[in-house]
């Protein structure tokens, strides 16, 4: 079963000052070398503008060269965006960001049902959060 790897988790992984590292980084280490990951490049960029302004370049770097590596990508175009920019104005949450709706177009499209996240928001629209 594949799983989505949200910015949440990605960061949690990166920033041992963070609320949710041991659980992140647990997770991680049990993960199946064998487990599909999927992210989109919306959550990379995220991911990276976070991990650059708070951690530092050599953090950035080990996120690029290290972390990321098994993980698939999948680049957002045109239609999906828009669908995602649609999908935030019709919720009406204001917590709910755009990469978080392009994730859960991403997941849906994909036939992902869980995500590695530590963002309510996905249990709010109905896949199950890893670590649970």
């Amino acid at each position: 079963m594949t799983l989505f790897v949200d910015t949440s988790a990605l960061y949690a992984l990166m920033d041992r000052d963070d609320l949710n590292h041991e659980r992140a980084r647990r997770f991680w280490i049990e993960l199946s070398p064998d487990e599909p990951l999927l992210t989109h490049d919306y959550v990379l960029v995220e991911t990276s503008a976070l991990v650059q302004r708070r951690l530092g370049i050599e953090a950035l770097q080990t996120l690029l060269d290290e972390l990321t590596l098994p993980i698939s990508t999948v680049f957002v175009d045109r239609v999906m965006h828009d669908a995602a920019v649609s999908g935030v104005l019709n919720a009406r949450v204001r917590q709910v960001s755009l990469v978080d709706v392009v994730s859960f177009e991403v997941m849906r499209r994909a036939g992902v049902r869980a995500a590695f996240t530590f963002d309510d928001h996905f249990a709010q629209f109905g896949f199950e959060l890893r670590p649970d």
